[in-house]
């Protein structure tokens, strides 16, 4: 109770309902700092309701700069793009190709600023090129989209500030011979085979690396940079280990995939999808998505299931990833050791130390001809007792198990079909494979060849 005494000094307090109603140091200090305030610049408010891991977290400016940070940290540290390289975007319009341009852009954009303002101008600046495949020819794409889509695309390309980068617009159907007109044909014959949405979603997935390689082949490229964020990661990681992928399921998430004749990067393999949309809506960048129909295959419900898990966590996604990451990588889930001496000496130092060592990773010399996923030692075939069958078996029995399960027909009558309309790429690099193997088995036994003049005793 209060005393009410005028002289009193034993520090009661004289009225409880006004004490009460006096805000504490406490209250006062959080009127005075708002709580949604950037935790790195302590300036500005932060930005929310993206719903991303670091939601609310960082002001605008800060969360663009963070994001850019890891895509230049997985650049750098994995020797990706160097002065030297020539590099293509495959852009597909979506916010994750958008985002991994820009940046590309941004950074050569710096680089050729650097380059200007040199006296020796010793480092030359690394080519960048945007290539879009249209898959109008196998998916249900109306023809006026399509062409809405190829504006947009044009436009996106040609307003960023020099250098110039070369836009190529390709057909899916250009995984065929040039000299051949009937490749549209003969890729619906080969779609239309394939019943099993999983499987179709699977085939065209190599078709489109199959033209990305292509291109990249034929215009000089040395590089092929992915949009390929976190988030789609982890939906390919449970995907794969449903689809019986698991052997393989190492090379397809590591930042460099080099078994292909270019090398593939995905310097966005630490961005979360909630970040790069939040990136798209911060700096207005223009986006577009084509209707593709109704999606009822594995990698559609698995795409469902991994969103559901990351509402309910932000974090989800990230452990699945990481978890997948665990598993021991393959040789070639590296860029090649730089020799070139216009590369500054620091990126070769910085390739050094966070390449994969040869302890740390699988050697695999046989690939599925399909879809190039190494092999098991379970699923590779003896082709010394296959010379008595026909190629089309032989490429079915040689592919792996999932190609087999979910793409290939099982009949031989429609085998035999598939594997004549199928892009002769694909069967020169499974007849490739056989004397590759041929070649390395001989190099490994040539110690204990007999010469022509040698006696066997």
């Amino acid at each position: 109770m209060a005393c009410n005494g005028s002289g009193c000094q034993s520090g009661c307090y004289k009225d409880e309902d006004a004490t009460r109603n006096q805000p504490t140091k406490s209250e006062e200090t959080d009127s005075r700092s708002p709580s949604n305030v950037c935790i790195k610049c302590k300036l500005n408010d932060a930005v929310s309701g993206y719903g991303g891991i670091d939601d609310g977290r960082f002001c605008a400016d800060c969360f663009k700069t963070n994001l850019f940070g890891k895509f230049r940290f997985a650049v750098t540290s994995n020797a990706m793009i160097t002065p030297t390289d020539n590099v293509i975007v495959a852009f597909s319009g979506g916010p994750s190709s958008r985002v991994a341009l820009q940046f590309v852009h941004d950074m050569q954009e710096r680089a050729q600023k650097n380059f200007d303002a040199s006296r020796d101008r010793s480092l030359p600046v690394f080519g960048v090129g945007v290539v879009f495949i249209d898959e109008s020819a196998v998916l249900p794409i109306p023809s006026n989209e399509m062409e809405e889509a190829v504006e947009v695309i044009s436009e996106v390309v040609s307003s960023l500030a020099p250098p110039k980068k070369e836009l190529h617009i390709v057909p899916i159907e250009t995984v065929y011979s040039s000299d051949s007109g009937d490749g549209k044909e003969r890729l619906m014959k080969v779609v239309n085979v394939v019943s099993d949405p999983t499987g179709r979603e699977d085939m065209l997935l190599c078709l489109r690396m199959l033209a990305l390689q292509k291109v990249a082949s034929e215009f000089g490229y040395n590089r092929i940079i992915l949009g390929s964020c976190i988030s789609r990661i982890a939906c390919h990681v449970i995907s794969a280990t449903v689809k019986g992928q698991g052997y393989s399921l190492p090379a397809d998430i590591q930042y460099v995939d080099a078994r292909w004749e270019v090398p593939v990067v995905l310097p966005l393999r630490d961005c979360f999808a909630q970040e790069i949309n939040m990136f798209c809506r911060l700096d207005s960048l223009k986006t577009l998505k084509l209707s593709t129909g109704p999606c009822s295959s594995i990698n559609g419900l698995v795409s469902s299931f991994v969103t559901l898990l990351q509402e309910e966590n932000p974090s989800r996604e990230s452990t699945i990833v990481r978890t997948a990451g665990k598993l021991t990588p393959f040789q070639f889930n590296r860029i090649p050791k730089i020799i070139d001496g216009n590369v500054p000496l620091a990126t070769r130092r910085r390739q050094k130390r966070y390449n994969l060592k040869s302890n740390e990773s699988v050697s695999s010399e046989s690939f599925c001809p399909l879809c190039n996923s190494p092999l098991d030692k379970s699923e590779i075939v003896d082709r010394s007792n296959l010379d008595s069958h026909r190629s089309s078996d032989i490429f079915y029995i040689t592919c792996c198990s999932s190609c087999r399960f979910q793409i290939l027909p099982s009949d031989s009558t429609s085998m035999e079909q598939f594997y004549m309309d199928f892009p002769q790429s694909v069967v020169g690099r499974a007849k490739q494979a056989d004397n590759g193997n041929l070649s390395l088995l001989r190099e490994q036994i040539q110690d204990c060849l007999l010469s022509d003049g040698e006696d066997e005793t």
